[in-house]
């Protein structure tokens, strides 16, 4: 089985678990809809402008974070309660999760096209850049779910995923910059290993 085939029953697999009896079918849709699109836009792209390897395993591990969040609603998902009873929290933290990788892996992301494009080279500007781009990309997201509260009303309570705390969109836009930090502190000679091979 080659990777892509791989990558491709790993996603549909989870998708299909995910998408079977989810606490909740509208917050479910709002959750996975990233992954829903995309999965085609990988897969239009997969021949003119193949990712890095790192990359591809990356927004997998993003998409079933997404999905997960999706089926249990990122307020409820049980290891997260589980993690929340050991620390003594009073909110389940798996949105934490998500938002690291919101920041983490579109900042990988974007770092590889800015590279591979020649847009900015590779160097601290880069990365500044790249860290720019997932924190616009962040708060966006964070003003997508405010205009569908206001559209949907109660509906979209589970989607925000808040659990009563005031400062829930600013703290996820903070989860995200930290995840875009840490891969530029752990990742970026690694994956610079990998954009070689683009002869970059």
């Amino acid at each position: 089985m080659n990777k892509q085939l791989t990558w491709l029953v790993i996603f549909m697999s989870v998708l299909v678990w995910s998408a079977i009896e989810p606490k909740d079918p509208f917050t479910w849709f709002l959750e996975v809809l990233p992954a829903l699109v995309a999965l085609p836009v990988l897969f239009l792209t997969r021949e003119r402008f193949p990712l890095t390897p790192l990359a591809y395993a990356l927004i997998l591990l993003h998409c079933i974070i997404l999905m997960v969040g999706g089926h249990y609603t990122y307020a409820e998902v049980p290891v997260f309660d589980w993690i929340a009873d050991i620390t003594g929290s009073d909110r389940n933290n798996y949105d934490k999760l998500g938002h690291f990788a919101q920041g983490f892996v579109p900042t990988l992301v974007a770092r590889e096209i800015f590279i591979r494009l020649d847009i900015v080279k590779p160097g601290g500007w880069c990365n500044f850049l790249s860290l720019c781009f997932a924190l616009a990309f962040s708060a966006f997201y964070e003003l997508i779910e405010w205009w569908l509260a206001l559209l949907t009303g109660d509906n979209a309570e589970a989607f925000l995923g808040t659990q009563g705390y005031i400062w829930d969109t600013q703290s996820d836009m903070a989860m995200a910059l930290l995840g875009g930090l840490i891969y530029l502190i752990t990742l970026v000679k690694f994956h610079d290993v990998q954009l070689a091979r683009f002869n970059v």
